[in-house]
This record gives C-alpha cells, structure tokens and sequence, in this order.
C-alpha cells in the first residue's frame, strides 16, 4: 500500500524559551544515515508549527540543498568570503524550513581553521530570522569543526547504526567531545534498524562500553527504522516526512520531534561558545515587557 498521505500536523510544540534551541547532530563514522535524520528531524518539527533552521555544517560535503531539490546561488563561503551575508544566503523548503547551504567539494571550507569555524557560529547572533530551532547536520567523524559545532549547540543528538564500526566510532566521537570540549550529555537515535528492540540494543552496545570507561550521560531519543519509503523519497529530492507522511519512518521521525520539545536545556554554555541569536532574545523581550 502506498504511503502517501496529505495530513499535517500543525500545531505549537513544546517549550518556547527565550533562546533558540540547538540541536548539533553527528555520528562516529558516514553511512548511518546522520543527514537523513536531520533533514527529517527538521521536518517534522516544521509540520508541527515549530520556526526551523538547518544548518549544512558539513563543510567538505554538503549536500542538504541537493537532497531537499533545493538551487542555492549562494553559500557559506560567499559570507566567509565577505560577498554577503548570512541572511542573503538562507533558501526555504516546504512547511518554511530555512536551509542554510555550504559549498561542496571546496577545498577552502574542509581546512576552515577553529577562528573561521567559530566565525560561522558567530555570524548567527546577526541573524535577522525568528526562529524556534536550529538543526546543525555536522561532518561525521572527529574534525576541529565537529567539535566546535557541538559544543556551540544545547544538544548533541549522536545517530548510531547496528553495526560496530558505527558503535566503536560513535564511542570514540562522544569520548573526544566529552574529554576535550566537556560535553557530558548525550542523546542516541538508533537508525535504520529493523525493530524496537534491535534499537534499543544498539543503544545498550552504546551504553556499556562508555559507562565503563566515561562520565557522561546517555539518553536513549528512539529509533528509526529501515524503510524502503526512505529511499523513495530520497531519489524524489524530498524529505519522507513530506513525501510518504504515514510511513514507519516518517511516524519516527515525528515521534522524535515530539520528543525533542520536551528536552530540557540540556547543559549550560558558560565557558563555551554557543549559537546566539541576538535579534530573537531582542524580539522575545520586547514581548514581553509589552505583555
């Protein structure tokens, strides 16, 4: 039976604080399916009413514009370069997801240094959008720009798969972010397994080996099965939650979403850099001194 269904979900969801919430996802190693997540992630907080962003922080590999059927003119290394700026480079997908693009396969960008990735990061505290959420769909693997990112966010949501390679370096991913940039909290979404309980399994092969050799704290977030509808809709350029909205994954991904609104300000960002949005802090006081 086709998937295919015209229902919306939209409606306000979860708390709406003062601060944009920033959920940086990344995975140990490529393949498990980390973009997927964050595109859909984005989306299905986008059909439930929620102000979303996603930013391509893949700096060497971006490809989100590609796989939403979005034309960039424009990206993150005409802001780096001067020629614009942030704003002028934001294109909108359906439901008005805001994508923010990076150029692919531009030498320049993999070798950004720490002060050109926290340029980035601070480039958002001018940014003239109001928003709810900011997704930032990191590289995989262990890079200056992967740490930079996630300790610029409120939340790291680490996408893991059954296989050990993708235990191992998802493992050795939270052990440098937790060592290095004190993270202790993590969320783990078990993707593309074929139960329930092949996900929570993924998540207690996870658990194990950092409880016994880190202090940090794993939260398990659900998983997201495999799906042929996944696919489909990829080789349509459209996100599933749009595409095939009553399928496994698509219902997912929608739980997930539900579930990130209640995610609490998961850790505090004295002593880090982080995503501010200046202008939304600005608006939302304003509104409230008026109230």
């Amino acid at each position: 039976m086709d998937a295919h269904n015209n229902s919306t979900d939209v409606h306000r969801c979860g708390p709406c604080p003062d601060r944009v919430q920033v959920i940086a996802v990344t995975s140990g190693k490529g393949g498990v399916g980390k973009t997927n997540v964050s595109i859909n992630l984005a989306a299905a907080l986008a059909k439930r009413g929620r102000r979303v962003m996603i930013l391509d922080a893949d700096l060497g590999l971006a490809n989100i514009d590609v796989v939403l059927g979005l034309k960039s003119r424009r990206n993150l290394s005409h802001v780096l370069a001067g020629e614009c700026s942030l704003d002028e480079i934001i294109i909108e997908g359906p439901n008005r997801l805001l994508v923010v693009p990076t150029a692919s396969g531009v030498r320049k960008m993999v070798q950004l240094n720490t002060s050109e990735t926290l340029g980035i990061i601070n480039a958002f505290s001018s940014l003239h959008r109001s928003l709810d959420t900011l997704i930032v769909d990191t590289a995989a693997g262990i890079s200056d720009s992967v740490a930079n990112f996630s300790r610029a966010a409120n939340d790291v949501l680490v996408v893991a798969c059954d296989e050990p390679a993708s235990i191992t370096d998802a493992y050795a991913l939270i052990k440098t972010l937790s060592r290095h940039q004190d993270i202790g909290e993590f969320r783990v979404v078990a993707n593309m397994v074929r139960s329930a309980a092949q996900g929570r399994d993924v998540f207690e092969k996870l658990s194990r080996v950092v409880h016994r050799f880190l202090d940090v704290n794993l939260m398990y977030e659900g998983f997201i099965p495999e799906d042929e509808y996944l696919r489909k809709a990829i080789q349509k350029q459209r996100a599933v939650i749009h595409a095939y909205p009553r399928c496994r994954a698509s219902l997912a991904f929608r739980r997930l979403a539900m579930r990130s609104g209640d995610w609490p300000a998961a850790r505090s960002a004295s002593g880090h850099v982080e995503f501010f949005f200046e202008r939304n802090l600005t608006d939302n006081h304003a509104l409230e001194s008026v109230g």
